[in-house]
């Protein structure tokens, strides 16, 4: 993992399409492949994984104080206001507002958990309160199937006051 260079930004609010999920999902990434794979299911055929979407992680606890059968995590992609969902799928709008955002390049799932915490510590060393009541997400920038190495690109975006 190259070295972290998280900074502050104000991030607007998202509608997005969701797949939700509530317990372990921590180092499991067969969570995601099922989140994933059911989200894309839903939107390939109605053509809304176009550019412009991006796909998101939403996560609601912290996994260090939540019980890890009580952790929720929304799997999401970007919609617009007139997207119909249904099934498993449901709408909801992320919050924006103040969040530490980090642009890394993780060689795989392994590295997902010390890039979060060294956020975390660089937020608590900067004078940042983490703010709970907003979830916290992963924006993701590519496919990592189809990285020459396998790599993950990303934004972790952890909410702060």
């Amino acid at each position: 993992m190259e070295p972290i260079k998280p900074e502050i930004q104000d991030l607007p609010e998202r509608l997005v399409a969701s797949v939700s999920y509530k317990g372990n999902y921590v180092a499991n990434p067969k969570v995601f492949e099922e989140l994933f794979g059911k989200l894309c299911g839903w939107a390939g055929p109605k053509g809304l994984l176009t550019p412009d979407a991006l796909m998101l992680s939403s996560y609601q606890d912290d996994p260090k104080t939540t019980p890890p059968e009580e952790l929720r995590v929304d799997v999401c992609m970007t919609i617009s206001e007139d997207t119909q969902v249904d099934g498993e799928i449901t709408k909801q709008t992320l919050p924006g507002g103040k969040y530490v955002v980090a642009s890394v390049e993780l060689e795989g799932p392994q590295e997902y958990g010390p890039a979060w915490e060294e956020i975390v510590k660089w937020a608590e060393e900067n004078g940042h309160e983490i703010d709970m009541s907003r979830p916290s997400y992963e924006i993701y920038k590519n496919d990592p199937n189809k990285h020459p190495q396998g790599h993950h690109i990303l934004d972790i975006c952890l909410g702060v006051k």
